[in-house]
This record gives C-alpha cells, structure tokens and sequence, in this order.
C-alpha cells in the first residue's frame, strides 16, 4: 500500500499523520494555539515542500513550510503575504494556499482575506497581490459571506498555467486566462439564493471548486445551495444537485484519475449546519453528476452532528484513492479504496478546519 503523508489543520494547531505499510500513525500539534485554516502538499519538486497558513491571536496569520514532512517549519524574515500600503487594509487570514501546475513548478498561490489572491514564484516564500482581481470594477460591490469576504479557492489548469479560476465569498467565480492581467465573473446558471435577482452576473456564495482529472474543461462547484457542473471551464454552469438529501454544502473534491467522479458531504441547511439527516456520509457520483450514491462503510451509524468545512474534504493520488474528511466534532476518517470504506483516523481534535494528503516515497 502506497504510503501517504495527510496534514490536518485545526482550530488550535496543525497534526500530521503517516501511513507506512498500511498502518497510520498521526502526531502534532504543531503551532499548538494557532489556527490552521490552509493547508497545501506541493509534490512538484524534488521533494515534497508543506506550506501551512496559519494565524495567530498574538502574531498574526503567516505561511509556513516544511521541507522535511512536517518535521522542522520555517517561516520567512518577512511576512510572505502583506498587503500594499496603498490598498489601505491589511491581512486578515490566508484562506488557500494552492500549488500551480507542473507548467509552472515554482508558482504558488494564496487566496486571502479581505478578497484578495496573491501569487508567489518562489514555492510559496513570498507573495506578491494580483493587482487586477483587487482592483477588479465590480470590487465595491462585493458582499462578504458569513466567514468573511475571502478568496478561498484556486484552481489552475494543468494545460495551461495563464488559466485560472477563483472563488470568493461571496461574490462567485471569477476567471483569468492571461495569467491574471485581467479577470471575469464566470457564474452564468448559479443561483444567489439570498438576493432578489437569484442570476446575478456576480455575488453568488460559492463554497468549493473542484478540477475533474480527465476532462480539464469539467468542474465541480458547491454552492449556498446549489450543486453545479461546468463543462465549459466555467463559463456556464448546470444543476446536478438531484439525488441528493440536500443539496447545499461545504466542500467538494474530484477524483485525482477517474473522469466524472467526484464526492460531496451534504449539510442540511444555512440555518442547520448538521450532516444531511443527521447520518455521517459522503455522496460520490460516478457519471459527473447524473446520479449520486452515499458511502458510509465503517462510519458512525448513529445520529452525528459534525459539519465538514470546504477544505475539510480531500484526496491523495495513491491508487486506489484515498478520501479523507474531517469534521467540527475534532473526527477524521480516512478511505483507501475510493471511498467504497472508511476508518476513523483521529477524534477528540480541535475543530477541524481543512484536510491534505498526497502520496509519498
């Protein structure tokens, strides 16, 4: 069994956990009382480089990285993400840290809070804002979600690193194909909910964007309500959310090989942040979203309250698959079969916040 390295942010500190030969083993805290709201495993290079945003109440949010699998951490001599004077604010929590593709092997991006991305050549060491998202026209129209207004998602396209797309809450997708001179609200067919026009050109609440691994132009997107498939890369979106118990959520995650695979963790409601009917499951469609099917295996039977975030979901590229979750009770469950069958990994954590894994040597 191929071995995996999965880094679990929580509300007061980061855990590591390794699985060797089958069997896991998990250890931490590491930045014991600081919050780890991202994660990132970037594989790239000639070894495996961690980067970690995490913030504390004394100091501050930074971004951190190991060399070393999370044995030792450095952090820059100076801030790696800061705001320019001239924007007149400041950061207030770095959201996603998100590897480019391997046509851009030194390229990491941060997405911040208050709505901003900013973009490093240097595997993550320093940062440098992307002027034309910040300065975007439809800018002051942007409404924060109940985190915040932050940018929490990046995609980049493997086929070519000027493409990119960004989620923020809540003000939708946005989109790049000229490496970020210039950007465009992608959310035709997502519904605001919330607004009196439900089909704005922007400020949707969208939760999570994932990436399928064969077809480039497919996504996935978690809305405020709302379950979407994009086969245009973004440019038009459809509603798959039938078949599921509910169709609003946190996060979604794509299959690292198979086309039209991709998993979900239904929530209730906004106002009722609980698992859908209260029952621990993961939904995975294997037709990119004709039909879904719950995965419960091996998780808790009995009712259970504890809410997946949007970067809360994960998988490794190992094959088989592994799926990983973590959840506000302080659980995590791993699969290492595609999500056909799960065990619980950890309980008792801090609220966990965000969830990475990746195989390595």
């Amino acid at each position: 069994m191929t071995d995996v390295l999965l880094a679990v942010g929580t509300r007061k500190g980061l855990f590591i956990g390794r699985r060797r030969r089958g069997t896991w083993q998990l250890s931490g805290a590491h930045f014991p009382a600081q919050a780890v709201y991202s994660l990132a495993i970037d594989t790239r290079g000639a070894r495996p480089r961690l980067l970690a945003g995490a913030d504390s109440a004394h100091w501050g949010p930074s971004v951190f990285h190991s060399d070393d699998l999370g044995e030792t951490w450095h952090e820059p001599t100076r801030p790696p993400v800061t705001y320019p004077k001239d924007t007149g604010t400041s950061l207030e929590r770095v959201w996603q840290l998100h590897p480019a593709g391997p046509a851009a092997p030194e390229v990491v991006y941060a997405g911040t809070e208050p709505g901003g991305l900013f973009r490093s050549e240097d595997r993550g060491e320093t940062f440098e804002l992307v002027r034309a998202l910040w300065e975007h026209p439809s800018r002051e129209k942007w409404v924060p979600g109940g985190g915040g207004l932050a940018v929490h998602t990046v995609v980049t396209d493997p086929r070519d690193a000027a493409t990119v797309t960004v989620a923020v809450s809540a003000a939708g997708v946005f989109r790049t194909h000229d490496g970020g001179a210039s950007w465009a609200p992608s959310n035709k067919g997502v519904k605001a909910v919330f607004l009196p026009d439900q089909h704005p050109e922007f400020g949707q609440c969208v939760h999570k964007i994932a990436q399928d691994p064969v077809d480039r132009d497919r996504l996935y997107l978690q809305n405020h309500w709302g379950v979407y498939r994009s086969d245009d890369s973004g440019a038009s979106w459809t509603d798959i959310g039938g078949g599921l118990p509910s169709d609003f959520g946190f996060a979604v995650a794509a299959h690292p090989r198979r086309g039209e695979v991709a998993y979900l963790f239904p929530i209730t409601a906004d106002i009722d942040r609980v698992p859908a009917e209260h029952r621990c499951r993961v939904f995975r469609t294997a037709d990119a979203g004709a039909s879904w099917e719950p995965l419960s295996a091996g998780l808790p039977e009995e009712d259970h309250y504890g809410t997946v975030l949007r970067d809360a979901l994960s998988v490794d590229d190992a094959d088989p698959a592994g799926v990983y979750f973590g959840n506000r009770n302080g659980e995590v469950y791993a699969s290492a079969d595609d999500g056909e069958s799960w065990q619980q990994l950890a309980g008792h954590l801090p609220d966990v916040l965000c969830v990475r894994a990746a195989a390595v040597a």
